[in-house]
């Protein structure tokens, strides 16, 4: 609603968005080539497919696997494709039911409170905390690391956790998560973990909860292609669950949430599939590497030019996103400030939660130029 006010009020501004995190390089022809050529085919007798598995492609399965679980022995029968995380987020949900109860950082990816909301986990909305009453917030910010404090934490059967985090930027360190996979155990929660950016890391941060002894015990792991290879729009993603996950009287999880995918979805496009088949071919994972190093350099563009602005700013490094802090300010307020004089959109950090007010989401998915202006711009705005 703010960026159409803004164009009809300024309907010669060149508007840029670095708010919603939507990809904006090109597919790689190596990837594009295959689905095309798999719908080229189906117009043939010999190519022509219709339902394949609704757990996903063996092929594609294996690859998975093989490519992003090699070193912690991810089974590919434990790998469930689907046309996304957020949508495997909500049969998640599904699995779980209304009566479970939730923690969440804050802030996070609003899809696990609003999937909450409408099974009806959260309980009543309180205007003043800006919080729903039966959620557990886990406070993440500069002041504790970007982790929570988990000797202060409540008990939840669920715990939602995202690393790198949307929208903070900050991957958690192995010591972190060792932290929370024993703190899982102890108080018998299922955590779910969100890996949609670990191509992003950059350092010895895990790029899974599997890496972590102990885990295949305590967690499922969701993850994407969208933003390693460009297929915000394609629509392809995986959910991990361990055959060693067992509810608390011992039944596999991984039996009711096959139940589940099986009634609920009649599995991903074979056209997508056949495009995470390229992304995972040797050729095809060079080349989407190659557009991840990409954003990877916008961060540090961005990053660098807000730092230089003497502004408290993090994520960055092993995140697509850049989160600024601007003390004391609405964060909506300062959103409103850098639209109206810089022609840019951000996202307010409020948008993730409570924890998020002060803060501004920036995102470094877009082209090298827009990147450029807009950090001309940003640094004209706060100079």
């Amino acid at each position: 609603m703010h960026e159409l006010q803004h164009i009809r009020k300024y309907p010669d501004a060149k508007l840029i968005n670095l708010g919603i995190g939507d990809t904006t390089k090109p597919i790689p022809e190596i990837i594009s080539v295959s689905m095309a050529e798999y719908a080229r085919a189906l117009s043939t007798v010999e190519g022509y497919r219709g339902y394949g598995a609704e757990q996903g492609n063996k092929a594609l399965r294996k690859a998975i696997a093989e490519t992003f679980y090699k070193n912690v022995q991810v089974k590919d029968s434990e790998v469930f494709v689907s046309d996304g995380s957020q949508c495997d987020i909500a049969r998640l949900q599904l699995l779980l039911g209304s009566n479970v109860t939730v923690a969440v950082q804050d802030p996070s990816f609003p899809a696990y409170i609003d999937t909450s909301v409408i099974m009806g986990q959260a309980g009543d909305f309180e205007e003043k905390s800006g919080k729903f009453g039966n959620i557990e917030y886990m406070k993440c910010g500069p002041q504790n690391n970007f982790f929570p404090e988990l000797a202060k934490t409540r008990r939840t059967d669920i715990i939602f956790f995202c690393s790198p985090n949307n929208p903070t930027g900050y991957a958690a360190t192995r010591q972190q998560l060792e932290e929370l996979v024993k703190f899982a155990k102890a108080n018998g929660s299922i955590i779910i973990f969100d890996s949609a950016y670990a191509v992003y890391v950059t350092d010895d941060s895990p790029r899974s909860i599997f890496e972590i002894p102990g885990a295949k015990e305590v967690a499922i792991e969701v993850s994407s292609f969208s933003k390693f290879a460009g297929f915000t729009g394609v629509r392809l993603g995986w959910t991990v669950v361990p055959e060693e996950l067992c509810f608390s009287n011992g039944f596999p999880v991984i039996n009711d949430f096959n139940r589940i995918v099986c009634t609920c979805f009649n599995g991903a496009s074979n056209i997508a599939q056949a495009g995470g088949l390229a992304c995972l071919s040797s050729e095809g994972f060079m080349a989407v590497c190659s557009v991840v190093d990409y954003y990877r350099e916008n961060a540090k563009i961005l990053l660098k030019t807000l730092k230089s602005l003497g502004l408290k700013v993090y994520g960055g490094e092993n995140a697509p996103y850049v989160w600024a802090q601007f003390p004391g300010s609405k964060s909506w307020d300062v959103f409103d400030d850098i639209l109206e004089k810089a022609h840019v959109i951000t996202v307010p950090g409020s948008g993730f939660g409570p924890g998020g007010e002060e803060f501004m989401r920036i995102s470094a998915f877009g082209h090298r130029e827009t990147i450029l202006e807009a950090s001309k711009r940003l640094k004209g705005l706060f100079s």
